[in-house]
C-alpha cells in the first residue's frame, strides 16, 4: 500500500417531531452485528517502534477490533501467533481480518496446490480467530492478459475453499488499478466481481483507493448490491503532488463518507467497517485515528 460513508414521512407536526427523535436515537445506536476496526497500517510507524504500546493506546481510544498489515515468517509485528493473540486478548482486542499478499509463489500450478508458507498463513489466521484473510494486491504479472487474470481468479476461489475449511473467507482489497486498467475492454474490478465466488471470496472495498481510480463507491455499491461484507472507511483530499490525492480525517475530504456508509448499511451487505488513514497533514497518526473513531461514533457506528 502507498502513502481516503460513508426519512421518514409523517402526517402531523407532533408525529413528525416524535418520529424524528426516534429516528435519531435509532441511528445513534451501533448495530450489534457490525464490526468497527482500525487498519494498523494507519499507525505503521508507531507499530514498528512500539507495537504493544501502540495497541494499548488504540484500545484506550475505544477500538475493539484491529486489522493487521504485518505478517512475516509466521509472526505478527514480530510476535508469534500465540504471543500476539495473548496481547490482543489482554487488551480486549479482536482481529477479524488481516492483510497478507497472496502472490504467484504461493500457488504451485504443477502440483495444483498452495505452498506450505501460504497454508501456514491460513493456519495462523484461523488461530488468531480471523474471519477473513485478505490479499491487498495483485502483481502485474498476474493480470497481463485476460486469461492470466481468469486463471488467478480461479486460484482465489481455491483459496476460498482452503479458508472455508477453517471457517473463514478469502478476500481481496482493491487499490486503483482495478478501476483504471482493462482487459478485453472490461475493467479489472468488473472481471473480478463476475468471476469470484462470493460465497467464499469477498471484495474488501476501499472507498478511497477507488476514488483515486476514478470510481465512486455509491455507484459501485449500486451496481453490485449486497456484495461488500467489508469496506475500508477512508476519505481523500486533493494535493499538489504527483499522487494528486491523499487520505485525510473522515468527513474532511472529497468523498461523501457518511452517505457511503449509510448505503453500505442499507444495500451493501457491509458488516465490517475498517478505518484507514495513510496520510496525516502534519498531525500525529494516533491523533488522527482517534478523531476518525470519534467521527464514526458520531455517525452512529
Amino acid at each position: 500500500m502507498n502513502t481516503s460513508r460513508r426519512r421518514f414521512l409523517q402526517n402531523s407536526a407532533v408525529l413528525l417531531a416524535g418520529t424524528t427523535l426516534l429516528s435519531r436515537a435509532a441511528f445513534a445506536a451501533p448495530k450489534s452485528d457490525e464490526i468497527i476496526g482500525i487498519q494498523l497500517y494507519s499507525v505503521r510507524d508507531d507499530m514498528k517502534k512500539d507495537p504493544l504500546g501502540t495497541l494499548k493506546q488504540l484500545a484506550n481510544m475505544g477500538y475493539k477490533h484491529v486489522e493487521h498489515a504485518n505478517y512475516i515468517d509466521r509472526k505478527f509485528y514480530g510476535y508469534s501467533a500465540q504471543e500476539f493473540k495473548k496481547i490482543l486478548t489482554d487488551l480486549g482486542l479482536k482481529m477479524p481480518c488481516g492483510h497478507t499478499v497472496m502472490g504467484k509463489n504461493h500457488w504451485d500450478a504443477a502440483k495444483k496446490d498452495f505452498s506450505d508458507s501460504w497454508k501456514y498463513t491460513i493456519e495462523d489466521a484461523a488461530y488468531m480467530g480471523q474471519k477473513y484473510v485478505i490479499s491487498p494486491w495483485m502483481d502485474e504479472s498476474m493480470r497481463k492478459t485476460y486469461d492470466d487474470m481468469l486463471g488467478y481468479l480461479e486460484v482465489f476461489n481455491k483459496c476460498g475453499d482452503l479458508c472455508q475449511k477453517s471457517g473463514m473467507k478469502f478476500g481481496y482489497h482493491n487499490h486503483w488499478a482495478e478501476f483504471t486498467e482493462k482487459l478485453n475492454g472490461e475493467k479489472l474490478f468488473d472481471i473480478m466481481m463476475k468471476n469470484l465466488d462470493v460465497k467464499k471470496v469477498v471484495m474488501q472495498l476501499d472507498i478511497g483507493n477507488m476514488y483515486i481510480g476514478g470510481a465512486k463507491a455509491l455507484d459501485v455499491i449500486g451496481q453490485y448490491p449486497g456484495k461488500f461484507e467489508l469496506i475500508h472507511v477512508k476519505d481523500e483530499i486533493g494535493v499538489n503532488t504527483n499522487e494528486k490525492y491523499e487520505s485525510a480525517i473522515l468527513g474532511k475530504g472529497i468523498i461523501p463518507v457518511k452517505e457511503v456508509l449509510e448505503i453500505c448499511r442499507k444495500t451493501g451487505g457491509t458488516k465490517v467497517f475498517i478505518i484507514e488513514q495513510e496520510s496525516y497533514q502534519g498531525k500525529e497518526p494516533l491523533a488522527c485515528v482517534k478523531e476518525d473513531l470519534e467521527i464514526m461514533k458520531g455517525w452512529g457506528y
